[in-house]
């Protein structure tokens, strides 16, 4: 089951916009869904919410810690709820997925995303849930900070928000425990 789902991205009108930031948006689409506002808790390290997803209180977070620092924001709110790293959910911007492609994962590395690196860093463990939004990739390593940190096109974005609208129609499951049923619809769509 999942209590608790965690979207990461960089805090401020800055970065709002950049690709980095998909996190964010998937728990803002999820929070706009279930008509629920984001409060900022200093206890957590930054915004959150919950909503109620199978007749279970899920919360939401969106860390106030930067991307490279995430991970302290995740434990806080984990710790005080009393929730196991496999309860929770990590949605983050994927470069290794194309543009339109969300994908569902439990556990694994960071493949270089320092967001996922300070997550199981704080938690101890890479034993938790990971919705990948693809961006796509900029073709080439030493372009990929510029691409991450600026706004895709309108076109990406549409593709984008369309994998994750996928994705929220299959958040009811995780949140009853069937991962299987989960990755089967997102997988397939």
């Amino acid at each position: 089951m999942i209590k608790l789902i965690v979207g990461l991205g960089n805090p401020g009108k800055d970065y709002q916009t950049h690709r980095h930031n998909a996190g964010f948006w998937f728990v803002d689409s999820l929070a706009t869904k279930f008509d629920v506002q984001f409060t900022a808790k200093s206890k957590f390290l930054g915004e959150s919410s919950s909503i109620t997803l199978g007749n279970k209180l899920t919360h939401l977070l969106k860390p106030k810690t930067f991307m490279n620092n995430s991970g302290g924001s995740i434990k806080s709110l984990a710790n005080y709820y009393n929730i196991k790293s496999d309860e929770i959910l990590v949605a983050h911007d994927e470069l290794d997925l194309p543009i339109g492609t969300v994908k569902l994962k439990m556990s694994g590395g960071h493949g270089g995303h320092n967001g996922l690196r300070d997550t199981i860093k704080a938690l101890d463990t890479n034993n938790f849930y990971r919705l990948r939004i693809g961006i796509g990739h900029p073709g080439t390593k030493d372009d990929v900070v510029d691409f991450v940190l600026s706004s895709p096109g309108i076109s990406e974005l549409k593709h984008i928000e369309s994998s994750m609208n996928n994705a929220i129609e299959v958040v009811d499951s995780l949140a009853n425990g069937d991962f299987e049923d989960a990755m089967l619809r997102l997988h397939s769509e």
